[in-house]
This record gives C-alpha cells, sequence and structure tokens, in this order.
C-alpha cells in the first residue's frame, strides 16, 4: 500500500493535504501527528475528514519527542480510526524511566488493542560526536522491538546497507517511510541520490511486504506551494513505485514451480 506523510506537505491544511493525497491516486494517508498543528491531535476531526474525502489512514506517527501519555493517544487515535500502525521514535538516550516504559508496556499495549506500535531507526545525530542522542535506534534494538519502520534516508545518512538492514529486519517490518538521501541532504526524491532505492523495492515486492510503503519527501523536492507541479511530482513519485514495486513480477521458486505442475499432472 502506497501512502503520503502528512510531513511531505507541511504548510498546507490537514484538509487539503488529504484531499490531495486522494487527487494523487495514493492508497491512503500516513497522518504525522504534531502538537503545533491541533487538527493532527483531533482524532474525531481526522476520522471526518477520512471519510469526508473518502481515503483511510494507514499509518500514524506518534509526535516527535513523545512520551507515554502522546503514545497511548496516539494508539486510541489509530483505534478511533480503524489503523494498525502506529510508527514511534526512539527515546532519548539518558530517559531511563521512558526507555524502561516502551520495553515492558509496548507490548502489552500491543496485544490488548492488536495494534502493530512499531519502532523507527534512529536519526544520525550524537551528543560530542561519541553518544548517540537516542535510546534503542539501532538495528539490533528495532529486532529486539519485534516491530519495525524504517527510515530510509536516516540509512543514507548513516551509509548504512539498505539490504543488509532489510534482510536483519524483514520479519519484523510493518513500514517504511522512502526517500532518498542527495549531495548529503536527507528525503530527497527516491530517483536522486546515493540508496539503491529500486532494489530496495524490487526486493520487498520480491519477499511479498504487506506493509505500508509511505513516501516522506521534504516538500521543495515535490514543489509544494505550485499545485500542478506538486501534482506532477507526486504522479512522478507514484510512477517510481509502480515501477520497482507494484509491477514487478514474483517468480516461482522451484519448490513451488514442481508443487504446481504436480497439480496439473492430477
Amino acid at each position: 500500500m502506497l501512502a503520503l506523510s502528512t510531513d511531505s506537505l507541511k504548510g498546507y491544511g490537514l484538509n487539503r493535504i488529504f484531499q490531495i493525497i486522494k487527487d494523487a491516486k495514493y492508497d491512503g494517508v500516513d497522518l504525522a501527528m504534531d502538537p503545533r498543528n491541533f487538527d493532527t491531535m483531533n482524532a474525531q476531526y481526522v476520522k471526518t475528514l477520512s471519510d469526508q474525502v473518502g481515503i483511510p489512514v494507514l499509518s500514524i506517527q506518534a509526535p516527535i519527542g513523545a512520551n507515554a501519555k502522546t503514545i497511548k493517544e496516539a494508539v486510541e487515535m489509530a483505534k478511533t480510526l480503524g489503523t494498525k500502525v502506529v510508527v514511534i521514535q526512539p527515546p532519548k538516550f539518558f530517559d531511563y524511566k521512558f526507555i524502561g516504559w516502551m520495553k515492558n508496556e509496548i507490548p502489552k499495549i500491543r496485544q490488548k488493542e492488536n495494534i502493530s506500535i512499531a519502532l523507527e531507526n534512529a536519526p544520525s545525530k550524537s551528543f560530542f560526536g561519541i553518544i548517540p542522542e537516542h535510546a534503542m535506534g539501532s538495528v539490533l534494538d528495532l529486532k529486539k522491538f519485534k516491530h519495525a519502520c524504517l527510515d530510509t534516508a536516516r540509512l543514507g545518512q548513516k551509509k548504512e546497507d539498505i539490504i543488509r538492514v532489510y534482510k536483519t529486519l524483514q520479519k519484523y517490518m510493518v513500514c517504511v517511510h522512502l526517500s532518498n538521501v542527495r549531495a548529503g541532504t536527507p528525503y530527497s526524491p527516491p530517483e536522486k541520490g546515493i540508496l539503491p532505492l529500486e532494489s530496495f523495492l524490487t526486493k520487498l515486492k520480491q519477499d511479498n511486504f504487506k506493509g505500508t510503503i509511505s513516501y516522506k519527501i521534504n516538500g521543495k523536492f515535490l514543489e509544494a506551494g505550485n499545485d500542478e507541479k506538486l501534482m506532477n511530482s507526486l504522479a512522478e513519485q507514484k510512477r517510481f513505485y509502480e515501477t520497482y514495486f507494484t509491477n514487478v513480477k514474483i517468480m516461482k521458486s522451484e519448490e513451488e514451480a514442481k508443487e504446481g505442475d504436480q497439480k496439473l499432472e492430477k
């Protein structure tokens, strides 16, 4: 399922963003909750908007700097909207109480509410170039957390091998925030940058990835503010997704081929 993060269209009102995503013929919305934008925090308003425009919210991003209370609010919003994925950010490195809460309580909330609460890989920021700004942000941390969301731009900034990381997290991934890194600038369009996103998307399709693939691209690269150029840009991104994911044919394994032949013989 192809979504667009509302973060990509900051500057527009939320109702306009939903309509733009619908008009661009994406499958749904990836809602970034932002305390500075009250509409994004109002579950009933978002539900009304989703129903009126006729486009679902496929995933929800809890606010940056979220705590236990705001994560619970994101889960409640997901329940209201019928959304099955909530993406959260790694906690600050020294926030030991919150780290403990995440490790102990989130698995219980997942089980109770039947909602995937996925941890996203951390940005590359650090203190003094040594201590990471965030805890629980490594690939191994995401694996331990069981539910993961990959931000490809962050992988590119850290110069991590995207295919190797994907293979480690494959069985745990429920969401991807897709963008590239170009000339050191993150959140650029997928076809422009250092990451082999063509191969990555094709690998996802070959492995029958069922989660949400959400474009999270800086609005200036999408020509936000110019309606005609914006829609053309969104169409271009959709074609990239269709070329390297939707239209990729999955080759049957030798085992599956043999099973098919045996059925024909019977």
